[in-house]
This record gives structure tokens, sequence and C-alpha cells, in this order.
């Protein structure tokens, strides 16, 4: 449903986040992967709001699809700080300062 609403560049940093979180998740003594991944959850919370505000449409122009498309990117955006959250505990727990 992204495709409808928010251009690639949204699309390619939430997907390359989630594939360096599934990097910190297998390799668990790495504290490089969760630094990466928590700064990248950082950055992508900055470039989602960015991204909702920007490519919002008129509200006369809303389908159901573009609605839901803005739903869940919302949703994911209220998220995001609860997942920065439990990043940064885990990242206390492998020994990060």
């Amino acid at each position: 449903c992204m495709n409808y609403m928010f251009p690639a560049s949204y699309a390619w940093g939430n997907f390359s986040v989630l594939a360096v979180g599934i990097w910190a998740i297998v390799q668990r003594d790495s504290l490089d992967a969760i630094t990466m991944f928590l700064t990248g959850l950082l950055l992508t919370v900055l470039t989602d709001i960015i991204h909702i505000s920007v490519f919002y449409p008129p509200t006369n122009h809303l389908t159901d699809t573009k609605r839901f498309s803005i739903g869940m990117a919302i949703f994911s955006l209220l998220l995001k700080p609860v997942s920065c959250y439990l990043v940064y505990r885990m990242y206390q727990e492998r020994g990060g300062e």
C-alpha cells in the first residue's frame, strides 16, 4: 500500500533499518549492530515525519487505500519510540554506556 502514497525512499529507509535490526538480533554479542539499529530507528522517526507531512494528500482526494496507507504509516511512527526504548535497553544489556 505504500506505493500509492509515499516515494520509494520511505520503503527503502524502513526496510534497511529492518535488515539492520535482524542483524542486531542475530549477533547478540555485537555492540556495533545494536548501535546502528538504534541510530537507524531514530533517523527513520525523523524521515517518517517528513514523508508524512510532505506527501499527505488533500482531504478530498483520499481513497480507502491512501487512508489505510497513511494510517499504517502513522501507526508505525507511533510505535517507533517504544521500539527505540526497547532497543536502548538491549544496548545497555550488551554493555553500552
